[in-house]
């Protein structure tokens, strides 16, 4: 798919991923003045209305924004991640379709596998279980949206593809404890205790878990090929095919900020997934998507940049 004339709508275009995408799209030959963005505070995607005035002349649909945060999150609100997800995605995608929508590029998520999947999760073991307690009514909302997807593209001949992301990381994400995923939360431990002059640093769990990170320019990237060069009902992992042990990354995290105080791990609070490692294959294979971020190289540019911006980060 050629870019340069198409209507671009990016959902969630201004956050930490939207910014990432609206920026590939522009290098991958989109006009500037074609691609839109749309924020919730002028288009609540939950309702009808505004996903049809949202989607309205619109060429292509790339479906990022998402009710999502950690471990915390979703134990506290379980509910309101399940309904704000699943109603944005499954009104917008019908939006879209009513309204003769070229391409609409849905973005999933980790959380949608089966806690006990056989690592490196390959895409066609999605269905093989349960996910994990604590994520799985995010990960099954986000998940209904391919079954929509490839009922839509069955009956109507919809193109709606579907890609699942892993963990993201990178400048510009949600540092905000109540909220963030792990990466963010540790950067911002990590640089509470150096400030208050903590010698130790709590971490939730036991340090036990794998998961895999993949930086949000590459996933940016990947999510651009996907619409340039995939037309397929089959789900897409975006990922690196690596894992770290949150043990290991948190040992990490303390190196790179270089803080000294000892880990002390809560093993009383939940550890998430077991382990998280995606089988990338079908993703180079189908449009030629390759991570190309280091991780240590990324985590560093990540600390960087919320070094300098902290101090307008602090949760009131």
């Amino acid at each position: 798919m050629e870019l340069a004339n198409k209507k671009i709508l990016v959902t969630g275009g201004a956050g930490f991923l939207g910014k990432q995408v609206v920026d590939q799209l522009r290098q991958a030959g989109a006009n500037p003045d074609q691609i839109q963005v749309i924020r919730s505070r002028d288009y609540d995607l939950t309702e009808m209305d505004a996903c049809k005035r949202a989607v309205v002349g619109q060429d292509v649909i790339i479906h990022l924004a998402a009710h999502v945060g950690g471990i915390g999150l979703n134990r506290e609100k379980p509910a309101e991640l399940f309904y704000d997800n699943l109603m944005m995605g499954a009104q917008l995608i019908h939006a879209a379709y009513q309204a003769g929508t070229e391409k609409f590029v849905c973005v999933g998520t980790i959380c949608a596998y089966p806690k006990f999947t056989p690592v490196p999760f390959k895409e066609d073991d999605l269905w093989a279980g349960y996910p994990e307690e604590t994520n799985a009514p995010y990960g099954i909302a986000k998940k209904a949206l391919l079954v929509q997807l490839e009922a839509y593209r069955q009956q109507y001949g919809f193109d709606g593809i579907y890609l699942l992301p892993v963990n993201l990381y990178g400048p510009e994400d949600n540092f905000d404890p109540r909220s963030s995923h792990v990466i963010p939360a540790l950067i911002h431990k990590v640089h509470a205790a150096q400030v208050n002059g903590d010698k130790t640093l709590a971490v939730w769990g036991d340090g036990s878990p794998t998961r895999e990170f993949l930086y949000s320019t590459d996933a940016a990237r990947g999510i651009v090929m996907a619409t340039q060069r995939y037309s397929d009902a089959a789900p897409v992992n975006l990922g690196t095919n690596s894992e770290i042990s949150i043990k290991d990354l948190a040992e990490l995290v303390c190196e790179v900020m270089d803080f000294e105080g000892d880990l002390v791990w809560q093993a009383d609070k939940p550890n998430g997934q077991p382990r998280r490692c995606l089988d990338t294959e079908r993703a180079k294979q189908a449009f030629g998507f390759e991570a190309q971020v280091d991780f240590r190289e990324g985590l560093k540019k990540t600390v960087e940049w919320y070094r300098q911006h902290a101090k307008t980060l602090q949760p009131a």
